[in-house]
């Protein structure tokens, strides 16, 4: 099906016609090209179409200020999975058994509602309590790491604490932390070739997901309240009465929230640092520069790469008509390389002025609800 949509990753972005740019092809990222094809985006046309796409037609948003609009006028552009949902590639189909609901993929006020059932847990008053263990964890983590030895930074140290901190969230045995990071991996790359066989491989994976959460939901729901994530959903009326689906939906959502961005983040600061000595030695000499360095580290890293909205009326964006219906991509990740927003963007700089002007948590009422967890784990 793809095949036509095959390309060189290495191609020059600046000498292909303006028109036929695609920068959400897969190659791109894989192959680490994507830049030159979002710098000349950025220059000549902020806000572009792509008509013929593996991904379907689209609009580009390139610009810092442009997807802080997109993002903060949630009345304009949804995010209501029945419309497209939040990630270019075509609209889920709600009568489908593996369809799998979850607020994110909703807009007010249903989205509201379900979000501010977990907001307690990431708010500050909350996380000053967490603050001693992440800091316990992570110390007993670096301090087990092997001396004189190549060892997998991402499996033992990234993978490691982030799979702790979840299992304490949800208030599940740390022996079963594992399977939540297989969760989140097969949620991420189900239809993928080259990690499952088979959709059905991967969804019969998700399917004991949904058992294990489906038995502690029901559990928690005879019990007191308590202070976990689990417990919540299952004591708030906009949650207690959720389908197997949704709750698994949700589930996923705050697992992949507090995995996948939070491990990316903590793997690509420390390549960061190793690719740019100069800033290493800032931080060995200054380690006060801890918290301007972790957003920086968040902003280059960027781990949401993009998140998608459909317009919900004709409107006009850097001087583009967007009709109704359109799918519109915020590229965050080419957002916090805007020279014109962000000084010298194209640089890691642990000592910035500004270091959270960024748009890795997104902006509005999706906002990313654990941005401050995962910078104290950072």
């Amino acid at each position: 099906m793809f095949e036509a949509f095959k390309i060189d990753p290495d191609y020059d972005a600046y000498g292909v016609p303006l028109d036929k740019m695609d920068p959400v092809h897969p190659a791109l990222f894989a192959n680490d090209t994507l830049w030159p094809h979002f710098e000349r985006l950025r220059k000549e046309d902020p806000v572009h179409y792509t008509e013929n796409s593996m991904a379907g037609p689209y609009w580009s948003v390139t610009k810092y200020e442009d997807i802080m609009y997109v993002d903060t006028h949630h009345e304009l552009f949804s995010s209501k999975a029945t419309l497209g949902g939040i990630s270019l590639g075509g609209v889920p189909d709600q009568d489908n058994e593996f369809s799998i609901p979850m607020f994110i993929m909703e807009d007010p006020p249903k989205h509201d509602a379900q979000r501010m059932v977990v907001t307690p847990m990431f708010l500050p008053k909350q996380l000053v309590g967490l603050e001693p263990l992440i800091r316990e964890r992570a110390g007993q983590i670096l301090d087990g790491l092997p001396i004189g030895e190549e060892f997998n930074w991402v499996r033992s140290v990234s993978v490691e604490l982030t799979a702790q901190m979840l299992a304490t969230l949800f208030d599940i045995p740390q022996e079963d932390r594992m399977k939540l990071i297989l969760w989140s991996d097969t949620s991420q790359n189900i239809g993928d070739p080259e990690y499952f066989e088979t959709p059905e491989e991967g969804f019969q994976i998700l399917f004991d997901c949904v058992n294990y959460f489906q038995q502690i939901y029901d559990q928690r729901k005879t019990e007191p309240p308590k202070f976990d994530l689990i417990s919540m959903l299952a004591h708030d009326e906009s949650t207690n009465n959720m389908s197997p689906q949704e709750l698994l939906g949700n589930i996923l959502l705050l697992i992949v929230g507090g995995n996948d961005t939070t491990r990316n983040s903590i793997s690509g600061g420390v390549l960061a640092l190793n690719q740019n000595p100069a800033e290493y030695e800032k931080l060995i000499q200054n380690p006060g520069l801890i918290p301007k360095m972790v957003p920086e580290m968040i902003r280059w890293q960027s781990p949401v790469a993009h998140m998608a909205r459909t317009a919900l009326q004709d409107t006009e964006l850097g001087g583009k008509k967007i009709k109704k219906g359109d799918r519109v991509c915020m590229w965050y990740i080419s957002g916090n390389r805007d020279k014109d927003s962000i000084d010298n963007a194209d640089k890691f700089i642990i000592d910035r002025d500004n270091p959270r002007q960024h748009t890795a948590f997104g902006y509005g009422v999706h906002r990313c609800v654990g941005n401050r967890l995962a910078e104290m784990q950072l």
